[in-house]
């Protein structure tokens, strides 16, 4: 298992992070693609991880830095239907919080859907407010400080 991880929206691995998001997002679960693509700065500041077992990619997450460059957004967590299970998003967000705890970020936020949350909780991510829908899909805002220390 590997995890490649870019900031280049012109990259394969991108491509690869697009074709999972696209089969999660739209596909499985009906958000509108514009939507779930967002905005073209946003995928351009973000970080891309791709998580691929056997060569193949099975699971994405983005990192949006915020503009203090201390806090950051993660976004798009997916993984394939037929990855699931096989404990990738654990792998993907190990990954991640690595990356952000050698990037000297701080502070995480995410928006989880409500069925995810208790995969957050184990990675002490807190509940911030109250539960809301966002593409159609309940969420609820969640964030973890103190990775810099």
């Amino acid at each position: 298992m590997e995890i490649r991880v870019t900031r280049d929206t012109m990259s394969d691995i991108y491509f690869d992070a697009l074709r999972i998001r696209n089969q999660v997002f739209v596909k499985e679960q009906g958000v509108p693609y514009e939507l779930e693509v967002g905005n073209a700065l946003e995928e351009a500041s973000a970080v891309h991880f791709v998580l691929y077992d056997g060569g193949v990619a099975q699971g994405t997450v983005r990192l949006l830095p915020h503009l203090d460059e201390h806090s950051a957004l993660i976004q798009r967590m997916a993984i394939l239907k037929e990855g699931r299970n096989k404990g990738y998003g654990t792998l993907l967000l190990e990954r991640l919080l690595e990356f952000s705890k050698t990037s000297h970020i701080d502070k995480l936020e995410l928006h989880a859907q409500v069925s995810a949350k208790a995969f957050y909780h184990k990675y002490l991510f807190t509940e911030v407010g109250a539960i809301f829908e966002e593409a159609g899909i309940a969420h609820i805002q969640m964030e973890r400080t103190g990775l810099a220390e």
